[in-house]
């Protein structure tokens, strides 16, 4: 499944809920989100609409790297 081009911060931090991540502060027009899902995690986030597509590939890689599972795999769970 191909990354989605659409999608803004806003509602990749409210998909990001299943795994935990909540929003823990904002400076600006960045988001830090953390979970404690699988140990203390934290990302950034832009509050971007749409996000750019290297920065959102950015983020799931990251994410699925936590999670230990397959970037696929997440994009699927989150975007399906």
């Amino acid at each position: 499944m191909k990354i989605p081009r659409d999608i803004g911060g806003e509602e990749l931090t409210r998909l990001l809920k299943r795994y935990g991540y909540e929003v823990t502060r904002q400076t600006g027009s960045h988001m830090r989100l953390t979970t404690t899902f699988g140990g203390e995690h934290h990302i950034t986030i832009p509050r971007h609409k749409p996000l750019i597509v290297g920065t959102l590939n950015s983020i799931l890689k990251d994410i699925a790297e936590h999670l230990g599972m397959d970037k696929e795999v997440l994009i699927q769970e989150l975007f399906e």
